[in-house]
């Protein structure tokens, strides 16, 4: 990382950013170019093991993508903030990102319930009760977060 004096090294100041965030964009292997895909997610930490789940329909090119090859890249922002320097005539943004790497892996039917809880906590704060028939015609994706950075830009000058 280029600005040192922005990366959060902090374990649990990096889940607090995930935490804030509503979209996760993930990155496959694909054959010419890079496949990035925003999507709703999960948090699941486990000490300091950190896991990411999403939904997904039963068939698609993620699924394809991530059977051929299940390493993925991720990144999530939050914190935007438009930051106006009149006196020197510039401006920048303010932020708050994750970027990381993992392994993805298709979840068991039998864990896919507990799975999509996971998913719904990280946008209800309150247990969140879903139709479950919808399960059926549903894939429930899980990363194994293997690294992860976070970075920071405030309003200072």
């Amino acid at each position: 990382m280029r600005r040192k004096d922005r990366e959060i090294k902090d374990f649990n100041e990096i889940i607090e950013i995930i935490k804030k965030c509503d979209v996760c964009r993930i990155v496959l292997n694909d054959k010419d170019f890079p496949y990035i895909v925003p999507l709703n997610f999960g948090l699941e930490v486990q000490g300091e093991q950190v896991f990411l789940y999403f939904h997904a329909a039963k068939e698609g090119k993620k699924l394809d993508l991530i059977a051929k090859d299940n390493r993925a890249t991720f990144e999530m922002d939050c914190d935007h903030q438009f930051i106006l320097y009149k006196e020197k005539m510039s401006c920048t943004m303010g932020y708050a990102s994750v970027i990381g790497h993992g392994n993805i892996e298709i979840v068991p039917e039998e864990e896919k319930y507990e799975s999509l809880k996971i998913l719904m906590r990280q946008y209800h704060a309150e247990e969140f009760k879903f139709n479950t028939d919808m399960m059926k015609i549903t894939t429930v994706l899980k990363m194994t977060v293997t690294d992860m950075v976070g970075k920071r830009r405030n309003n200072i000058h």
